[in-house]
This record gives structure tokens, sequence and C-alpha cells, in this order.
């Protein structure tokens, strides 16, 4: 069985807890495991986070952010289109240090996106706008 979500918010980290409230419906039923479920819940605050404050710096707030959230026995996809500059999301995290040694805030979010997501990646999409991809495999407590 897959599920799948869709939202939209303007550009404004207010719309934060709207986001995760929106998400719980992917977790019905239950990822057994609750660290499984944080790490998903982390991964997408953290990106959404990250297009408010980078990709849509320069937008008006009234700029729609478009999340999907598709679940599988297998994995959490989650997609977040922005429609800012291009970020080569390889190179910053090949530029940011591990977070232990980071004393700087910026670049933490990526490196602990990084550490806890299955598969993560920044491209253009046909439409002109970049997509923000993340995976978690959840294969360990699917669905039951």
């Amino acid at each position: 069985m897959v599920q799948t979500i869709n939202l939209q918010v303007n550009t404004d980290l207010t719309a934060s807890s709207e986001v995760l409230s929106w998400f719980e419906q992917i977790n019905q039923p239950p990822i057994p495991e609750p660290e499984i479920w944080w790490k998903c819940q982390t991964l997408l605050i953290e990106g959404f986070t990250n297009i408010v404050e980078h990709a849509h710096k320069n937008l008006p707030p009234e700029t729609l952010v478009e999340i999907e959230a598709i679940r599988s026995s297998q994995e959490i996809q989650i997609r977040i289109w922005s429609q800012g500059q291009f970020f080569d999301l390889e190179k910053k995290l090949q530029e940011t240090c591990e977070f232990e040694e980071n004393e700087q805030e910026r670049g933490r979010g990526l490196r602990i996106m990084s550490a806890i997501a299955d598969k993560l990646s920044y491209e253009r999409t046909a439409d002109n706008r970049y997509c923000l991809f993340i995976s978690k495999n959840v294969s360990r407590g699917g669905f039951t």
C-alpha cells in the first residue's frame, strides 16, 4: 500500500507547525520504531526551514512551498519544491565541516539531513523549479 499526501504553504517559518501536523497523516498506521518517525519529522522540518530561509530568502512570503510525502512499506519519500536560486547541495555538504566540529550555526541542518537520510538531493525540475528530495528507509517497521 502506498500513501501520498500534498501540502502548499507560504514561505513562512511560522508554517512549521502546520507542516508537521500535516505530516502526521503519513504515520498511519504508526511506524513501529519511534526513532525512525522522529528522523522523518526532523528531515521534513530541516528541509522546509532550508527552503524558507535560503532558497526563498529573496522571494515574497506569498511564494508557495509545495510539499509531497509518500509512504510505502519500504520508505518515506519527501519532496519539497522551491522557486529560488540553484543551490549545489553536494558541494555545500563537502564544504561544511562535520557537525561535531562546526562552530557555526549555518550548515548544520544540511549535515544532520545528510547523516540521517538514506537519499538526499536537490535538483532542477522540468518546470524550472528545484526539488529537495529526501528518502528514509522504514522497511524494518513498514505497514503492519
